[in-house]
Order: C-alpha cells, then sequence, then structure tokens
C-alpha cells in the first residue's frame, strides 16, 4: 500500500531543525553534511521532505550557495522558539516532579488589600517556580465557591457562616470593620444622626455584587424595597460612593483616606455597626504540593495577614 506523505508534525523535528540552521550556517548542502556525516544526496532528500510536507521552498538553490527563503527564515526563527518551549517544559515537568503544583490558583475576594497581595506574588515568583500563578476576583461566597469547586486551590477573605466543608481547612485573617459613609453632597450626609433605616430606606444603596455562579448570592447592608446600585467590585462601589451615587459600607481601612480629606464623610446609623471575622482557606492534603506550603507560611505571619485586611500597609 502506498505511504502517505509525510506531514508538518512528521518532518518538525528538533534534528530536523538543527539540520536546517546547519545549511544555513554553512551555506552549502554538501558542507552541511559533512558536518553531520551525512551524504549529500541523504541531506537532500531530508529538506526536500520538509518542503514537501509545508509546501514551501526553504532555500534559494539558484545560485552556489544555499541561502534561506523569507520562508525558511521563518521556520527557523520559530523552530528556535519551539526548541526553547521544549526545553523550558522539560524544565517544569523534572521541577514538579519535586513537588511543585503546575498551576496554583488563589481566590481573592474584593476586601484583600491588592499592594499587599502582589508582594507576596513578586516573591513567590522571585523564586522562579515551576508553578503557573493565578489570582481570581471574587466577591462574598463566591470566594468559597472557587475553592470548593476545585477552581482554587487558596481562597483569602472568606467570612465564614457556617462550619466549612469536611476537606477544607480554614484559618482566622482577622476583623474588618465596614462603617457608614456618604459623599459630602449626598443628602445622608445632613441627616439627623444617627440615620433610621426608614431614611436609609429612601435613599439608593450601592451594592457589591456576589460572585458566586450558583444561585442569588448574598448581600449585606440592604434594606427590604431599597433602591440599589449593583457593581463588580468594592473599587467601584467606593467610586460610586465618592459621586455620590449611593450610600453604603464600607472598609474603614478602604474609606479611611476619602474620610481625611472630606471627600467622604462617616455617619452613624442605628443599626448595629458591622464587624467582619475573615478567613483563609485551602482543601485538605496527605502530601500538600510546595505552593501550598510557601503560601501557608506567608499567611502564619500575624503582619502579613494584618497587612492583606489594611489598605497602604505592607507584608
Amino acid at each position: 500500500m502506498p505511504q502517505n506523505p509525510p506531514t508538518p508534525r512528521d518532518v518538525l523535528t528538533p534534528e530536523a531543525f538543527a539540520l536546517l540552521q546547519r545549511i544555513a550556517d554553512t551555506g552549502s548542502f554538501a558542507a552541511a553534511a559533512r558536518t553531520v556525516g551525512m551524504v549529500p544526496s541523504a541531506l537532500t532528500y531530508r529538506v526536500r521532505q520538509i518542503e514537501d510536507a509545508l509546501d514551501v521552498l526553504l532555500f534559494d538553490r539558484s545560485s552556489r550557495q544555499a541561502r534561506l527563503t523569507e520562508a525558511g527564515h521563518e521556520l527557523l526563527r520559530e523552530g528556535g522558539r519551539l526548541l526553547g518551549e521544549i526545553d523550558a517544559v522539560a524544565n517544569r515537568v523534572r521541577r514538579v516532579a519535586t513537588g511543585w503544583e503546575p498551576q496554583f490558583t488563589v481566590a481573592v475576594d474584593g476586601v484583600i488589600n491588592r499592594s499587599t497581595l502582589l508582594e507576596l506574588c513578586a516573591r513567590f515568583l522571585a523564586m522562579a517556580p515551576p508553578t503557573r500563578l493565578r489570582l481570581r476576583d471574587e466577591v462574598l461566597s463566591g470566594t468559597l465557591e472557587a475553592l470548593t469547586s476545585g477552581q482554587a486551590d487558596l481562597a483569602l477573605g472568606l467570612v465564614v457562616t457556617a462550619p466549612p466543608a469536611p476537606d477544607l481547612l480554614t484559618r482566622p485573617m482577622g476583623e474588618l470593620r465596614f462603617i457608614f459613609a456618604v459623599a459630602p453632597h449626598h443628602p445622608l450626609a445632613q441627616s439627623t444622626e444617627p440615620i433610621s433605616d426608614a431614611a436609609l430606606r429612601a435613599h439608593r444603596a450601592v451594592a457589591v455584587a456576589d460572585s458566586t455562579q450558583r444561585g442569588g448570592g448574598v448581600t449585606y447592608g440592604l434594606l427590604e424595597g431599597q433602591d440599589v446600585f449593583t457593581v463588580p467590585d468594592l473599587p467601584t462601589k467606593l467610586d460610586a460612593q465618592l459621586r455620590g451615587l449611593g450610600a453604603g459600607f464600607l472598609p474603614e481601612c478602604m474609606a479611611r483616606p476619602f474620610l481625611d480629606s472630606g471627600r467622604l464623610v462617616e455617619r452613624p446609623v442605628e443599626r448595629q455597626t458591622r464587624a467582619f471575622q475573615l478567613s483563609y482557606a485551602w482543601r485538605k492534603s496527605k502530601a500538600p504540593g510546595k505552593a501550598i506550603q510557601w503560601w501557608l507560611e506567608q499567611l502564619d505571619n500575624p503582619v502579613t495577614r494584618e497587612a492583606l485586611l489594611t489598605r497602604g500597609r505592607s507584608a
């Protein structure tokens, strides 16, 4: 039976790239054949196979020297990149075999200080681990859901209101206090203190959408029948309240610079001041990888935990 003609996958091997590069370096099929210990006809046949599989000419044979065509130059450029990636994959596989996770995903609630988080990421990446690091922005119950669904390996900033699943471990991060704040030009800025629920209900609230993909999620601080402007994250909520688009509770550490500058004003309310105990969580494992071990070591430091919940401080 006739054999099928070779395909690009058949002919584009590391050996083939090295052979083409040798021809380009020597400028001659015959000279390249001598350096690799082949007869010229065999080398020419190999090159013809590659050209036929790609349906292009890689060398201009119109002169005494073998000069790369534009297609040939491009193939060797891409070939060099592919060979580098092969080496990188081999290195990653060897290092992953030593206990590093191929990928490590951190689900991060919107209350976590991103500056501190990125400093931790920089320290992690500075070790040049074979682990690909990924961050997921989540809000409220979506943070825990990312962990329980297997989409994350570590969750930061959880509000744990019930016992965690049996396959999860949790540790406290600290307390995050929320204050009620409005822009100076908002009507509630001039309201008689403390502000009642009836007065709050008459004004639009700004709320952050829960990022959960299951059900309607949870909300805090909203009153039944109140108009709500829903935004995707805490920075947008802060911006909306600075613009007077609504009122609501903000983490005190996030609101403090704007309170000090007068761009926000704090107003006491009749309802109880909100303070949440936040946690971090991860899945149990008999053989935890080196990435999760490293992150848990950092989170074991109380200064780091505090910095993750405090705007403007570093770990």
